[in-house]
Formats: structure tokens, sequence, C-alpha cells
């Protein structure tokens, strides 16, 4: 149950990569006029370099200490409102789940598996999809992050057929409900 006191009114937009989240956090930012954390964004500006040479020179578990650092900083209590773009894999580490519940409202966008090998396969940014067959890649990293998702989630939107305007539109309704507490 929302207790909306105590809960900080960020949105956190959590999802696969190419789900959409970045596109929604910044309609969301024109609509509400909060600040938008991008957290990859920010993490590649902290380290002064892009994050398929983050985990090409220091791994994937570097990467998500990073994660969890920036999760936690974003959790102070007196910061102002924001839009949080999270990262597709932020939720794999069971802190980060519980981080993530505690800076606000948190939407998982969800999107079919055709459409994000559509949207990834034009950005060469994605290391995890850096393989013979990114469709299984996908496929399996969903199956595998899917119970996390869930479990960090307040609200599952499945995106397939929406506009970001009509996404914008369920998310802000449904945070209204919850930060007044009736989640």
């Amino acid at each position: 149950m929302a207790d909306g006191v105590n809960v900080p009114k960020n949105i956190v937009l959590i999802g696969f990569m190419g789900c959409g989240k970045s596109t929604v956090g910044r309609e969301l930012q024109q609509r509400l006029g909060y600040p938008l954390i991008d957290m990859d964004s920010m993490i590649e500006q902290r380290a002064g370099k892009p994050i398929t040479a983050l985990f090409a020179e220091l791994g994937e578990p570097a990467f998500r200490d990073m994660e969890t650092q920036l999760l936690e900083e974003l959790c102070d209590p007196e910061a102002p409102r924001r839009i949080i773009s999270t990262g597709g894999g932020v939720i794999v580490r069971p802190q980060n789940r519980s981080l993530l519940r505690q800076l606000g409202y948190v939407v998982w966008l969800q999107a079919p598996v055709g459409t994000i090998l559509d949207r990834t396969s034009r950005n060469r940014d994605r290391p995890l999809l850096h393989t013979e067959d990114p469709r299984a890649r996908i496929e399996a990293l969903l199956q595998e992050r899917m119970p996390w998702y869930r479990e960090s989630a307040h609200l599952a939107l499945d995106t397939r057929g929406l506009d970001s305007g009509e996404i914008c539109t369920g998310i802000l309704e449904s945070a209204r409900y919850f930060f007044t507490g009736h989640a």
C-alpha cells in the first residue's frame, strides 16, 4: 500500500532495452516538467565512456555496481520529483529491485520480442546483443528477467500498438491513483 507521505513522487521506468523507456521518459518530462534522469546516460557521463566500452573494459558486474551506486544516490529523500529511466538490466540485482521501489512509482514497459529486435538492431550500443543470434539472446534475457521486472513494478504496461502520448496518459492516471494512497 502506498503511503502518500513517505513515497517519493518519482516515476521510475523499467523494462527491457528497446521498450521505449527513454522516449516515454522524455514525454513524461514534457508533460510534468520534472527533470529526467536517464541512468545509462548519467553513468556514461560519469565514466567518460559509452556503456559498450564499460562492459568491454570493466565487465558487466562493474557496470551493475555503478547502477547500484546511482540508485542509492537517487533515493535521496530531499531530491525533487523526477522521471527516472533505467537501463534494461537494472533489475538483475535484488538490492536494485528494492531501491527502485523506494524511489517511487515503478512502471514496467513491455514490448514484443519482434519490436525489441527491430528497435535494437539499429543500435550498436547494446553490448548484450553483440551475438550471432540477437533474437534468441533477447528471448533468453526476457525469460530470465521477467520475474524481476514483475517483482519491481507497481504497473506493467504493454506498449504494443500505443504511441508515447497514450502510454504517458496511462502512466499518469495510474500514478495519480498510486500517489493518493489507493494502490
